[in-house]
């Protein structure tokens, strides 16, 4: 196993302090000082590193869509059927890695900021695209064609819903429950 770089390990200590930060300050009022603060570092540093406040989010996004590829990457490993990749799929949104509440609340506040600047809607689309399309291939293998695009949109707009519930949420989220609904929902949308 190659050894980290220092700045490597840096960049995961800002982006860790930018997931607490965002979520106890909220995005739009959260200072470059703030996330330093909370990382035990400098604004400097976050500069040097990341170049603005914005580049800051690009990159701690950029790292939950990593945990979010690794968790579809591990699903579809174990999946055999159709329905097991879409399993799969669901799992990955809420595994436990990614499916906590100040993750979640920064991918809310990544999408409600998305629109307004190039390079977070760009992370968005590349996002929402991947997960259509995943959705959408394990639906054409179980569904009618006429039911697919219902379906998905069903499956997207639950799991859209979980995490805004649990971006908002004052409790620990709990991820296996999360991913046993989801699989309940997978089961209702295919009867």
């Amino acid at each position: 196993m190659a050894r980290k770089r220092i700045r490597d390990i840096r960049n995961e200590e800002l982006i860790e302090a930018t997931i607490v930060a965002v979520h106890k300050r909220g995005y739009s009022v959260v200072t470059m000082a703030e996330i330093a603060q909370e990382a035990g570092a400098s604004a400097a540093s976050i500069n040097y590193y990341f170049g603005s406040k914005e580049g800051l989010m690009e990159a701690t996004m950029r790292h939950l869509l990593r945990k979010l590829r690794q968790a579809m990457i591990d699903g579809y490993g174990a999946a055999k059927t159709p329905k097991e990749r879409l399993y799969a799929v669901m799992d990955a949104n809420f595994s436990d890695a990614l499916f906590t509440v100040p993750q979640c609340s920064l991918w809310m506040q990544f999408w409600a900021n998305a629109p307004y600047s190039p390079r977070l809607s760009r992370l968005h689309r590349i996002n929402r695209h991947r997960v259509r399309s995943h959705v959408r291939a394990e639906l054409t293998n179980l569904l009618p064609p006429d039911r697919v695009e219902t379906a998905r949109s069903a499956l997207q707009c639950y799991m859209d819903g979980v995490w805004l519930e649990a971006a908002q949420s004052e409790c620990k989220v709990q991820p296996d429950a999360a991913r046993r609904a989801a699989h309940q929902v997978v089961n209702l949308t295919l009867s």
